[in-house]
């Protein structure tokens, strides 16, 4: 699940960098505004974290980690909502908070590292 949800996220990024941007900025933006999140996403990680290999560039701890996370799952669906798509930007925020509750365990693991 969590798989699909990632690059969910970047494409709800992008379509929000779309609309919002007029036409000269708008190819730039729906490039670089997912490809900026997606770095700050790879980036910063929790040393051990099992879902993403263990493997890190910069060393966040779990609290830190779970709130880009979150900032970007749900920022996805707040673009998304932003963008005018108001009804899937709440679907998407639904199944979100769904995700989050049925990995709780991965969540209680970056709040102890």
């Amino acid at each position: 699940m969590r798989f699909a949800l990632e690059p969910a996220a970047l494409v709800c990024f992008g379509i929000w960098s779309w609309v919002t941007q007029s036409a000269p900025l708008r190819y730039v933006a729906v490039v670089a505004v997912p490809v900026a999140v997606a770095v700050l996403w790879g980036v910063f990680a929790t040393p051990a974290d099992a879902s993403r290999s263990g493997g890190t560039v910069i060393a966040t701890p779990g609290p830190l980690r779970l709130l880009l996370e979150l900032a970007v799952f749900f920022g996805g669906a707040t673009a998304l909502y932003a963008a005018g798509s108001r009804t899937l930007g709440v679907l998407l925020a639904g199944v979100l908070v769904v995700y989050h509750l049925v990995s709780w365990d991965r969540v209680l693991w970056l709040l102890r590292h």
